[in-house]
């Protein structure tokens, strides 16, 4: 079938994106979905940073690629070996296939999964295969499994979660990233405990969104940081009880002398090196620093080795929030419904297909939390 997509042409474009176009809405061919393939209609597409990072360079990909993978839709149609979905189900897409059988999968730890992992870094679905084509069969790669910028898309099934039909499927669509990345940091990969305190360093949706799983862990003290006053007073709004610009003199002294000594939990979402060191200087003796915030693959921090000894401090990261999608997605669901996961007072815009390279260049000038591709 002939779909529309947004396909990048070349990493590292130059901004304004509205003005380099880096991303090209092209008709391309989509194939049947094959064995443990589905066919869906997608509905509705969030922009991320995790996309943003493919167009400036920071997460090499190859490329042609059609991009997108936090996105919810419709079931149109299965392949063979699929018996749990069915045409009419409504799905949220998930950036990480679980294989089930591979040794992180069978710890446990599906976000770990190794032939997912071979599979989106080379660009194809877990199968190995493309099912993208240009009219003169050329393929074009697939991001994370979905390309879900597009209005159709075939995916493993191992990508899929079923939800209610009864979700808006533009909020069902930040649940498949930002609040399994976000929402899952804090409760999964931080372990925080009632009354701890806890920061959380950058306030994209992802960042955002650990503001909120910090606070329906239970956490004492939420302290939101990042050089955004609106998102700072966003944050604030969700719950976070402090909230520090960390490019103000003397940030790092205010925060450990706020928290008698440095936080129980710092979680870095900026994507930054010099973040997560920010993060791992407010954290104190016996602490936990998380970092879910994905630099390039180059940048390095600089920490002070014997700390980790001395001091019994940790420094993990956490991958898809450390979640397993069929298990968390449905509880991040159910305390959104009951008003504790307001996740979509993060909606910040939604847009068309066509203006996608608008809505990138708000993003990436930090004007938008979570924008959302809709397609009628």
């Amino acid at each position: 079938m002939k779909i529309r997509a947004a396909v990048l042409q070349a990493i590292g474009a130059e901004r304004p994106y509205q003005d380099t176009r880096p991303l090209v809405i092209e008709e391309l061919e989509l194939s049947p979905p094959g064995d443990n393939e589905v066919l869906i209609q997608v509905k509705a597409a969030g922009l991320c940073h995790s996309d943003l990072s493919v167009i400036d360079g920071n997460r090499p990909r190859p490329v042609p690629m059609a991009l997108g993978h936090e996105a919810a839709g419709i079931v149109e149609s299965v392949g063979n070996g699929v018996r749990d979905l069915k045409a009419g189900d409504h799905v949220v897409a998930v950036f990480v296939p679980s294989c089930g059988h591979c040794a992180p999968c069978a710890e446990g730890r599906p976000a770990l999964c190794e032939p997912a992992a071979k599979a989106n870094n080379a660009g194809t679905l877990v199968s190995g295969e493309h099912r993208l084509h240009r009219a003169d069969g050329t393929p074009v790669n697939h991001h994370l499994g979905v390309s879900a910028f597009a209005d159709h898309a075939v995916v493993s099934r191992d990508s899929l979660v079923k939800v209610d039909a009864g979700l808006p499927l533009h909020h069902a669509a930040l649940f498949g990233c930002a609040v399994l990345t976000g929402v899952g940091a804090a409760i999964n990969s931080a372990d925080i405990r009632a009354g701890q305190a806890v920061a959380v360093v950058g306030l994209g949706g992802v960042g955002l969104n650990s503001v909120l799983g910090a606070l329906v862990a239970g956490a004492g003290e939420v302290i939101a940081i990042d050089l955004d006053d609106t998102k700072l007073a966003l944050a604030k709004e969700l719950g976070a009880t402090h909230a520090f610009n960390s490019g103000e003199e003397g940030c790092v002294d205010k925060i450990k002398a706020l928290t008698n000594g440095g936080v129980d939990c710092a979680i870095e979402m900026a994507g930054s090196e010099k973040a997560l060191e920010f993060a791992y200087q407010i954290t104190r003796r016996g602490g936990t620093t998380v970092t879910g915030g994905l630099a390039h693959p180059e940048k390095k921090v600089s920490i002070q080795q014997v700390s980790l000894v001395a001091e019994e401090r940790t420094l993990k990261g956490s991958y898809v929030g450390s979640c397993v999608p069929v298990r968390d997605l449905a509880r991040y669901v159910s305390l959104f419904r009951q008003g504790k996961l307001p996740v979509d007072r993060l909606l910040s815009d939604t847009l068309r297909l066509d203006d996608i390279n608008e809505g990138f260049e708000k993003l990436a000038s930090g004007k938008a939390v979570r924008q959302v591709v809709l397609f009628d």
